[in-house]
């Protein structure tokens, strides 16, 4: 197969399969259509029919005809010389028990109603009541002194400023127990539940805002944050009424919904994810320009810009709307974009039915339900996204449950291989101990004993050999004892060498003093390895042999304490004899025999490679070698670098 072919074959698969998901969707919508209009036909709040007062003459222009409520009257900006609705109604003196009211369901701008004369009810006081959008219905009581037993004159004056033509429902004048109810429930509906609508829209825009805030590379957020503050404004924001000096807020309000719709096609785009394209910032040509002209011209010239450009805006806007989200369903198949996509098809729907209303091809149907729609989409949008970015949290939890997880897992590893690092460290250890210790044994204990075998071979017999054998002997007891586990505490070496001390002094008769200067006799070193007991060991014995066999000493005394001049404690040995001392060279070693300056040698070496110092004194009075260990004894041979 040619690649052109592959490509027609994958063409035709690809549109094949954006048809099987383009043929429910509508079909779908066109339920939710034939769904909604049935609802806004049945859910039309009924009034109480046997009270209407629906024949009336209108005076307007200077004539004067008769009429049938609801009528539509051809004005647009009517305030001089407003319509004039006058009719009667019959009450009873027997029906006064529970009070009468004249209730009217729906009106254009603002209405005066007058009750023989008298006015009972001027819309104008109540901000919220002027707009014809609202449906908001209005209801007064009429004073009993005002009416008269049998007929009764009503006067509706109607106020027009508005871009839609005048109109005036049904009146209902009749006891106010049976109209407040009907009263109410239009209450609950069209004002209500829009208030609670918009608060509801307020707080996920502040929730919004702050999302944006936080993340302001994701500008989705912060365009529906300002979709909503619009429809806020519009909800809460009092309609002036003319002659108002603050006339210039209406331009502000009208031109607030072509910028809403403007907002939510931006905020549809970025949802899913596509670029917005640079002419796309037309939509917002004719909320500016109604936005403008209402700032420097009076009205009525806002309103009617609002007739021709913001309505129509919004009916394309939405159609936008319903273009990017079927389009979003047959590509991403997710549940935000169906779910926006059928709050779409409600809301263009009610749109559609608003506008057969304004030009009157619905008769009688003079309600307008798209702003309550539109709040209601604009909050399952604002829910949707609320969920989509819990869903992203959601999401960023887990994976940073996985990355804690694979840093635990590495952590586990990690831990194996210092384990196995600190096995080959503490054999390597162990091998560079028994390489000591065998070096150890070979100068020293191999040495006695090659020295043994010559005085075998030469013939020597009696005390010679036999001390040799002891010096042996005694050489291989005391790598023996540096190799038993003492816990880095050097005490219990020192102890197992004062009695062997004590064994070899008794023979000559000398008095061993042992004294422990401090409660904790020498500090803890944990790193103490039995290479350093043993060069300790043996410096003492080289103390003690010279004091016996060179200076003649009768007493020997071996002091041991734990010091610390400020910068942390460490232990001294000393051991002090009173013979008869030699002559120190001024390089600190004997200035005598030979034999005895080599001994004190390997003293101060033996001491150095355990990073310990060693301080020899000597007079008449005696000799005194001082031990001064280190704070932390060395891994390696510290006097071989």
């Amino acid at each position: 197969m040619s690649e052109v072919a592959a490509k027609a074959v994958v063409t035709r698969t690809r549109l094949r399969l954006r048809a099987s998901r383009l043929v429910p969707y509508l079909l779908l919508q066109a339920l939710i259509v034939i769904a909604t209009i049935l609802g806004l036909r049945l859910l039309q709040p009924s009034d109480p029919d046997d009270f209407a007062v629906s024949e009336f003459s209108l005076q307007e222009d200077g004539t004067t005809r008769p009429v049938t409520l609801p009528h539509f009257t051809a004005s647009r900006y009517s305030l001089a010389d407003p319509p004039l609705y006058n009719g009667t109604f019959t009450f009873r003196n027997g029906d006064a028990a529970s009070g009468w009211s004249v209730f009217l369901p729906r009106f254009s701008n603002a209405v005066e109603v007058a009750i023989n004369g008298v006015v009972v009810l001027d819309s104008r006081r109540d901000a919220n009541a002027n707009r014809p959008d609202r449906n908001t219905p209005q209801i007064a009581v009429i004073p009993f002194s005002l009416l008269h037993d049998g007929a009764n004159q009503i006067a509706v004056r109607l106020f027009i400023w508005g871009p839609l033509k005048g109109f005036l429902d049904t009146v209902y004048v009749g006891p106010d127990e049976a109209l407040r109810p009907a009263f109410e429930t239009r209450t609950l509906l069209f004002v209500t539940l829009q208030v609670v609508f918009s608060a509801w829209q307020s707080i996920l825009a502040l929730i919004l805002a702050i999302m944006w805030l936080m993340r302001r590379r994701e500008p989705v957020y912060g365009v529906l944050a300002a979709a909503m503050v619009l429809g806020v404004v519009q909800t809460f924001l009092p309609a002036p009424v003319p002659p108002a000096t603050s006339f210039r807020l209406a331009p502000v309000l009208l031109a607030s919904a072509p910028l809403e719709s403007a907002l939510i096609v931006v905020f549809g785009v970025l949802f899913f994810g596509w670029r917005w394209p640079r002419h796309g910032t037309l939509l917002f040509a004719p909320g500016l320009i109604v936005f403008v002209v209402g700032l420097t011209a009076g009205p009525p010239l806002p309103r009617i810009l609002f007739l021709f450009l913001g309505i129509p805006t919004v009916g394309i806007c939405l159609f936008l709307m319903a273009c990017v989200t079927a389009t979003a369903v047959i590509r991403r198949q997710d549940a935000a974009s169906f779910t926006i996509g059928c709050a779409v098809t409600i809301v263009l729907t009610c749109w559609v039915h608003d506008m057969l209303s304004v030009f009157d091809i619905v008769s009688n149907e003079r309600i307008f339900v798209s702003r309550l729609s539109y709040s209601a989409m604009l909050v399952a949008i604002g829910a949707g996204l609320t969920w989509r970015f819990a869903r992203a949290l959601n999401q960023v939890d887990n994976f940073a449950g996985q990355l804690v997880a694979r840093v635990r897992e590495a952590e586990e590893r990690l831990k194996a291989s210092f384990a196995r690092e600190e096995e080959r460290a503490r054999a390597a250890a162990l091998a560079n101990e028994r390489t000591r210790l065998m070096r150890d044994l070979h100068d020293g204990l191999g040495g006695q004993l090659v020295s043994i075998v010559a005085l075998s071979e030469r013939g020597h017999e009696g005390a010679t050999i036999t001390d040799a054998a002891r010096a042996a002997l005694k050489d291989l007891r005391l790598v023996i004892d540096s190799m038993d586990d003492i816990g880095g505490d050097l005490m219990l070496a020192l102890g197992s060498w004062r009695e062997r001390a004590a064994t070899q002094l008794r023979p000559h008769e000398l008095v061993l003093d042992w004294h422990v200067a401090t409660p904790q006799g020498l500090p803890l070193h944990p790193e103490l390895r039995p290479w350093h007991v043993i060069q300790i060991v043996r410096i003492l014995d080289e103390a003690v042999t010279n004091a016996v066999k060179h200076a003649g000493a009768r007493h020997i005394a071996v002091t041991i304490e734990t010091l610390d001049d400020g910068r942390g404690p460490y232990g001294v040995i000393s051991v002090g004899d009173d013979g008869k001392g030699f002559a120190l060279a001024d390089n600190g070693e004997a200035a005598g025999a030979r034999q005895t300056a080599r001994g004190l040698r390997n003293m101060k070496s033996r001491a150095a490679r355990c990073g310990a110092v060693l301080d020899l004194n000597s007079d008449s009075s005696g000799t005194r070698v001082r031990l001064q260990l280190p704070q932390r004894f060395p891994d390696s041979d510290a006097a071989a670098g």
